[in-house]
């Protein structure tokens, strides 16, 4: 007798069930990587804006920037060396003499993903409505 070898399609259809149980268990777990990884790089860009904002001050004696002259203070998208289409977040600064805000806002990939981040001269944090950021998990 021939023995024909080969799968049944019963079994191949309880591997095709299976990947598709597992896809969907992981991919939306890897989803929420990759949000909070883009939310930590906006996090990041706030915190040298910070700096570069201290620097500025420093040196003018006022937080108060032109508008048009923000993008040579600090890069004003993030990620902050590709290219403003493939962006993820843009930075917006709220100044004047004494006083600033930073405010990261998701755009592109990230609009509706995400909450605002901001961050003022006096160190306060939000996202969103809390008042805190989420350090290493998805909430505060």
């Amino acid at each position: 007798m021939n023995k024909r070898k080969g799968f049944t399609l019963i079994e191949l259809m309880i591997v095709v069930a299976i990947i598709g149980i597992i896809s969907a268990i992981a991919y939306p777990s890897y989803e929420q990587y990759v949000i909070r990884s883009k939310r930590n790089e906006a996090m990041a860009a706030l915190t040298n804006a910070v700096q570069a904002m201290e620097r500025f001050r420093a040196a003018n004696f006022n937080y108060d920037v032109a508008g048009d002259n923000l993008g040579s203070i600090f890069a004003t998208t993030v990620p902050v060396d590709g290219p403003a289409a493939s962006a993820y977040y843009t930075l917006s600064l709220e100044a004047d003499a004494t006083t600033y805000t930073l405010i990261a806002t998701p755009i592109n990939s990230m609009a509706g993903k995400d909450d605002p981040l901001s961050i003022s001269e006096n160190g306060s944090k939000t996202w969103g409505a809390q008042s805190c950021w989420p350090e290493g998990t998805s909430s505060c």
